[in-house]
């Protein structure tokens, strides 16, 4: 019933024009939800709340993650800017890492703070916290007036997670599941701790269907049997879907919707095969499978509804088209993404500045960069030890490395990357290969050199 309150109200969409009053923006992630999964992709999990977002705003069909895996992902999103030059090489372990989301950075947080805005973060962060032997920031030094968070996933698992961690001080085993318990605490913020004078910004990480995975039994049970992972990763989407429901209720109780802008993506591509769309690849590798999600979003009123835009787009944009969207001065420094609002809007040109680039070092491919329908890949000239947790000693070989073996798919003809098509466009190649190097020079430059601290 929740579910269907909330998308009725989605549904009173108006006609296209700015607000006139700065909206608010809410930001909803999942953790490691493929292409394939939720109901307006195509998937096999019932998602109304999500599928009526997509139907009452724009829905992007070649939308990328800003990483193969979770904490760089979540940089690149905060900043609109490619995770190494924002310090987040790898996921974060943050025991025995120096690694995290440099202070210097500029979030869309602090960005919005400036403007005036209330700021929240809710659910995973990822992004490293101090630990007795590294003093690292917190959300807070990140833009954030309140954080409820963990520092990687729920555990000991989506049920009764007992390390979550409020404004700096551990909160303690909880009650119910993850995704529950991270709406509950945006609305609770909604209600009772912000500041009422302002619009605000809601930061909400989900965690699932990140593993290790647990759902609701009556849930589960409308996917399969309880010991069916495939049947609990479901229960987990669909459990979120109706968090998520309880919490556009709540916004559409505290502001009229046509002054929310929300945006709805994943941090990276699923670990299941099957939830990938037929993507070639998964989690952790830059083949299609890995990087491609589901983008969404909806503001109405403003942006169109009903849309499918076939433009390849991604998280690393999410800074930059807020920036656009709300009149707002993006920060001074190197953007490696784009404003989507002339695409959202249906106003003015979209020009990508820059292709697509991704970076991961366990990845084979290591890069891959998207131009237009063409997609360039490379594996590395160098190699690494094999431990499959990022080690801070490998930076100056990664900064100094170059590539090899490089490949092209025209991924309009081909999402799958069955077909090579290097030596028969050789001078495409050409072009696309010195874009990406020049791209991985200036990234590199910009690489924290954390071994050296």
């Amino acid at each position: 019933m929740l579910r269907l309150v909330a998308c009725l109200m989605i549904a009173l969409s108006a006609g296209v024009s700015f607000a006139a009053v700065r909206p608010n923006v809410v930001v909803l992630l999942a953790d490691d939800l493929g292409y394939q999964d939720i109901g307006c992709y195509g998937g096999p999990v019932e998602t109304p709340t999500l599928d009526q977002l997509a139907a009452k705003g724009a829905r992007f069909t070649n939308f990328y993650s800003g990483c193969a895996v979770c904490s760089p992902s979540r940089a690149t999103l905060l900043t609109g800017r490619h995770h190494i030059r924002a310090g987040v090489y790898s996921w974060i372990h943050d025991e025995s890492q120096k690694s995290h989301l440099l202070e210097r950075e500029t979030t869309l947080a602090e960005v919005l703070k400036g403007a005036g805005y209330a700021t929240a973060h809710v659910g995973k962060w990822h992004l490293g916290l101090p630990t007795k032997k590294f003093d690292k920031p917190t959300p807070d030094q990140h833009g954030f007036d309140y954080w409820f968070a963990t520092w990687n996933n729920a555990e000991p698992s989506h049920k009764n997670p007992k390390n979550f961690i409020r404004n700096g001080k551990p909160v303690g085993q909880l009650q119910g599941y993850s995704c529950q318990l991270v709406a509950e605490e945006a609305i609770n913020w909604l209600d009772e701790k912000r500041d009422k004078e302002k619009p605000f910004f809601l930061n909400v990480w989900f965690h699932e269907p990140h593993a290790p995975i647990a759902a609701p039994d009556e849930i589960v049970n409308e996917y399969g049997g309880q010991k069916d992972k495939a049947a609990v990763y479901s229960g987990t989407i669909d459990n979120t879907d109706r968090a998520i429901a309880r919490l556009l209720t709540k916004l559409a109780e505290v502001d009229a919707i046509e002054n929310t802008l929300i945006v709805y993506a994943s941090d990276n591509g699923s670990y299941r095969d099957d939830r990938t769309g037929g993507l070639r690849g998964k989690k952790g590798v830059n083949w299609e499978g890995g990087i491609r999600v589901p983008g969404i979003f909806c503001w109405p009123g403003t942006i169109p509804n009903g849309q499918q835009i076939d433009a390849p787009a991604g998280v690393v944009d999410i800074l930059p088209t807020v920036c656009g969207l709300l009149d707002l001065d993006k920060p001074e420094r190197h953007l490696d993404g784009s404003n989507l609002a002339p695409l959202l809007t249906q106003q003015g040109e979209f020009e990508r500045h820059q292709p697509l680039f991704w970076h991961l070092q366990k990845s084979r491919p290591i890069v891959a960069m998207r131009d237009g329908r063409y997609s360039l890949v490379a594996d590395p000239d160098y190699e690494l030890s094999t431990s499959n947790m990022f080690q801070e000693a490998w930076i100056p070989k990664i900064k100094a490395g170059g590539y090899t073996n490089f490949r092209l798919y025209d991924l309009q003809a081909d999402p799958q990357q069955t077909t090579d098509l290097a030596a028969e466009k050789p001078e495409l190649v050409k072009r696309m290969k010195q874009q990406l190097l020049d791209i991985n020079a200036s990234i590199m430059s910009d690489g924290a050199d954390w071994h050296q601290q």
